[in-house]
């Protein structure tokens, strides 16, 4: 592992990714790598094409994406405050291209990912995540569990 130059964190739900993004942050000061936090906007419904008769499904969407960068930020603001460089993505988009993309484009030498188990629903929606990612990793994977305290 001594050849991390490049460490991405997923933050799937930032209310559950705090271990994730702290594993990052531990490996990446470890190994002077640097951190790159990705948070995927995925909306399995698609805002185009739809004609609904109520307000705009895209401003809800939108709002959503706002929200979502206003926490990632927090969540790893004191971290950069301690010097430490980590860039912060918000991307939309299908989960696992957007995945992909991202770690062939910036060169990923790890993928931090908190292990989750996946309900119905979630499956319905987002598919098998973590299991298709898994599958096509073109780097090393590391998977946080997520804590069951609190």
């Amino acid at each position: 592992m001594d050849d991390l130059s490049r460490i991405l964190v997923v933050a799937t739900d930032i209310k559950y990714s705090q271990e994730a993004v702290h594993r990052g942050v531990s490996l990446a000061r470890k190994y002077g790598a640097e951190l790159i936090v990705l948070h995927v906007e995925h909306d399995p419904f698609g805002i185009d094409g739809w004609n609904l008769p109520f307000l705009s499904v895209e401003e809800e969407y939108k709002n959503l994406l706002k929200e979502a960068k206003e926490n990632l930020h927090r969540l790893i603001r004191s971290e950069m405050a301690k010097g430490l460089p980590v860039r912060e993505l918000i991307l939309a988009g299908e989960p696992t291209a957007v995945v992909l993309k991202v770690i062939r484009e910036e060169r990923i030498d790890l993928l931090v990912l908190l292990a989750q188990e996946e309900g119905r629903l979630e499956h319905f929606l987002f598919g098998r995540t973590n299991d298709i990612l898994l599958r096509r990793m073109p780097c090393s994977v590391l998977l946080v569990k997520k804590s069951t305290a609190g």
